[in-house]
Formats: C-alpha cells, sequence, structure tokens
C-alpha cells in the first residue's frame, strides 16, 4: 500500500532537507568528512521524503520545479555512491547548494494536480525522462569539475576536485552515453504510446516538449559521434554538451515553467 504523506509533513521535510543542504553548502569546508556525510545523508533523506509527499500523494502532483527537484536528488544519489568510488572527489558544497534551491523551488512551485494517470505507460515515461535528466545533469557537473581543473592546471594552482582530467572525462562521457539510452527510450515511448499517453488529438503533435526533445538527442547523438569519430574532447565536447542539456532542460522544464507560471494552466 502507498502511503500518502501529509502535505504538512512535506512541508517540513522540504524546509528541513534546504537547511541541511545550506548548513553544508555554507559551512562545509570547516567540517570533518564524518560530519559531511551525514549532513548529506538527513538532506538526501528529507529531499526524498518531500519528493514523496508530491508524487504519492491524494492526490499526487507534478510539474518543473518538481521535475527539477527530482533531478538534483538523483545527482546527489549518484554523487554519494561515486565518492564512496573515488574518495578524492569534492563536490558536495556546490551540489548541497543546488540541493537547498531545488528543493525550495519545488515548494514555491508544487506542480500540477493529477486526480487520474491517463496511462500506465505515462508513470514508465516520467521515470525514464527523469533518470535521463538526472544522466545528463550528473555529466554536466562532471565536465564543470572537469573545466575547472583544465584551468587549474595551466595557472599552476592546486587541482581542487583530487579525480585526474582523464579520468573525469572519462566519467563524463559514460553518464552521457547511459543519458542518451535513456533519452532515446524515453522518446521511443512517447512515439509508440502517444495516442495512449495523452489522446489521439495529441498523437504526434510536434509541440515545444516534443521539439526541445528530439532536437537535445540530435545534439548528445552529434556530441557522441564527434567523439568517437573525430575525437572530439575538451571545451569543444564539453560546450556541445551544455547545448544539449539546455535543450533538454527546455523541453520538459521550461515548456511546463511557461504553462504553469507565465501562462497560468495546468
Amino acid at each position: 500500500m502507498i502511503l500518502a504523506f501529509s502535505a504538512w509533513w512535506g512541508g517540513a521535510a522540504a524546509l528541513g532537507a534546504a537547511l541541511a543542504y545550506s548548513t553544508l553548502a555554507l559551512a562545509g569546508s570547516r567540517l570533518g568528512a564524518g560530519a559531511i556525510r551525514g549532513l548529506l545523508l538527513l538532506a538526501w533523506l528529507l529531499h526524498a521524503a518531500t519528493l514523496a509527499e508530491g508524487l504519492l500523494g491524494e492526490p499526487p502532483r507534478f510539474g518543473f520545479a518538481p521535475a527539477i527537484s527530482i533531478t538534483v536528488w538523483l545527482m546527489l544519489t549518484v554523487y554519494a555512491i561515486e565518492s564512496r568510488l573515488f574518495p578524492q572527489l569534492q563536490a558536495h558544497g556546490a551540489l548541497a547548494g543546488l540541493g537547498s534551491a531545488a528543493v525550495i523551488l519545488a515548494l514555491i512551485f508544487p506542480g500540477t494536480t493529477y486526480h487520474a494517470i491517463a496511462s500506465p505507460w505515462l508513470p514508465l515515461h516520467w521515470a525514464l525522462g527523469l533518470a535521463s535528466y538526472g544522466l545528463f545533469a550528473v555529466a554536466v557537473v562532471h565536465a564543470w569539475l572537469m573545466t575547472r581543473s583544465e584551468r587549474q592546471m595551466r595557472s599552476a594552482t592546486r587541482i581542487e576536485s583530487g579525480v585526474p582530467l582523464m579520468t573525469l572525462e572519462r566519467l563524463t562521457f559514460r553518464f552521457v552515453e547511459a543519458g542518451f539510452v535513456l533519452l532515446s527510450a524515453t522518446l521511443l515511448v512517447g512515439w509508440l504510446f502517444a495516442e495512449t499517453l495523452y489522446g489521439p488529438r495529441l498523437t504526434g503533435l510536434w509541440n515545444h516538449k516534443t521539439v526541445f526533445s528530439v532536437l537535445s538527442w540530435l545534439v548528445f547523438a552529434g556530441l557522441l559521434i564527434g567523439r568517437a569519430r573525430l575525437g572530439w574532447r575538451g571545451q569543444k565536447a564539453v560546450r556541445v554538451l551544455y547545448l544539449g542539456s539546455g535543450l533538454l532542460l527546455l523541453g520538459y522544464a521550461g515548456s511546463r515553467f511557461v504553462l504553469e507560471v507565465v501562462l497560468r494552466r495546468a
């Protein structure tokens, strides 16, 4: 049986997560490794609770801000696992700041209420899309760390990420490849079950979400081909990654932001 969290508990969990994330972002450099792990775990659990209150509540809610919040939560999940494999990886401060902002944003804009799910394929479509969001977001974080490390190497300063540049580059494209597979699956499910997901009138409709999602898929496909065939590396590859990620963000989150906040339509 799905547990329905109360709105009160969801709000309290969101405030607690934002406080824990903010503490880690502002004072993380003065804390020990154990305290950092403890705060990150607390924030992660409270963040998960507030996401569950929105997605599993009665009725469930979803929108651009919850999508961004889930993406950041997935980023932090991957970082927590990856930091065990690469203890020298240091990005908790920046990610905690993103976590705090994402939780507060979702608290202000909780999304649209869904009284009924139109199709059993819709949760799968959402899950694949959000997982691809998360993996590309992780790739962007690694690309940022890679750019910062490269800049520090050129200026002969200490590399703060603590991970070799080649390792960061390899990890970045592993996440791009995984995200591309999930994005392809998302678009395939959306195409195969368009009538079931969105109704007969919307079948094959090229709306803003579809256009931006397909454009991002083409950019990521070009990035992977360019890396495999033309040897794209460094800042050229990073710029293409940023472009594809920006288009993907506009695909769902951007479209829903316009509908929910600018046009105030569900």
